[in-house]
């Protein structure tokens, strides 16, 4: 079979934004539950986050973590 006999009209196609949000967790160690804290942030920086759309804290959270790792002890 070729490429192009394959019917994908019922699957969307993957876009390089949909493929680079993706998480694969297959094989990897559970995700430690989050916890919940109340944080200050300037109302101009939320407000941004927010505009984001879903997944904002998660976001956050991401960034937050980065900062965390390039700046731990070596």
């Amino acid at each position: 079979m070729r490429d192009e006999d394959i019917d994908l009209s019922d699957a969307p196609e993957v876009t390089p934004e949909m493929f680079a949000r993706a998480v694969v967790r297959k094989g990897l160690k559970p995700v430690e539950n989050k916890k919940q804290v109340t944080l200050r942030v300037d109302a101009d920086v939320l407000a941004w986050f927010r505009a984001q759309g879903r997944g904002y804290q998660t976001r956050i959270n991401a960034l937050l973590r980065a900062y965390m790792e390039a700046h731990r002890p070596r």
